[in-house]
């Protein structure tokens, strides 16, 4: 069987969502995700051992509902701001993309425009390009002064409120299988998901 990586495109049936996530063309384009430019790392040659074994092994957890992510591992960074980051198993990591890879596509249309991090097609590049036009724009052409904002939400990703994501993620998503899922990785620990660098918020005001 080849593994190659392909764009996955869900069948947009709402009501086999779940089975979506566990179908073995999910689970492989997700592996490849997970695997980006991480191939040297002991984790991903390890799993490598046996791949299509671990991710039928993946999958038959999720269609048993017996599946529930490792314990993470959590660790200073200092770049040079101090993080604390929590580290999800590399299985867990393929299971986050394979359901990001069939969930995504339902929230991506609500998202605004200028929401850059982590969405396809856009990214830091994007987010620079934006802000010069909105930076023209206020300052018309670079002739007159302007206020720059620049904000985080500190500890986001450690202190966002589940009860509220959860309520958020229910209005597009349906299915409980889906739901208990989603609850499994999040009761796994306060701070899931390794925070990616700090993201910058910027306002501009005309003077």
């Amino acid at each position: 069987m080849a593994l190659e990586l392909r764009q996955y495109s869900m069948n947009n049936n709402p009501n086999n969502l779940y089975e979506e996530i566990y179908s073995i063309k999910n689970l492989i384009f997700a592996w490849r995700k997970a695997r980006k430019h991480k191939t040297k790392k002991d984790y991903v040659i390890e799993f490598e051992k046996d791949t299509l074994g671990n991710l039928f092994k993946l999958q038959k957890e999720l269609i048993e509902q017996t599946y529930f992510p490792e314990s993470l591992v959590t660790f200073i960074l200092r770049d040079p701001k101090t993080r604390k980051i929590s580290k999800s198993a590399f299985r867990d990591r393929i299971v986050h993309h394979a359901i990001v890879n069939i969930i995504e596509p339902l929230f991506e249309k609500s998202f605004i425009y200028d929401s850059c991090a982590n969405r396809i097609g856009k990214g830091n590049l994007f987010a620079l390009k934006r802000f010069d036009e909105f930076k023209r724009k206020v300052s018309k052409n670079n002739t007159r002064e302007c206020l720059v904002l620049k904000a985080d939400i500190k500890h986001y990703f450690q202190e966002v409120n589940h009860e509220v994501l959860l309520r958020i993620i229910k209005r597009k998503i349906k299915d409980e299988k889906i739901i208990l899922l989603i609850k499994k990785i999040l009761n796994n620990s306060s701070d899931l998901f390794v925070p990616p660098p700090e993201r910058t918020r910027v306002c501009l005001w005309a003077t």
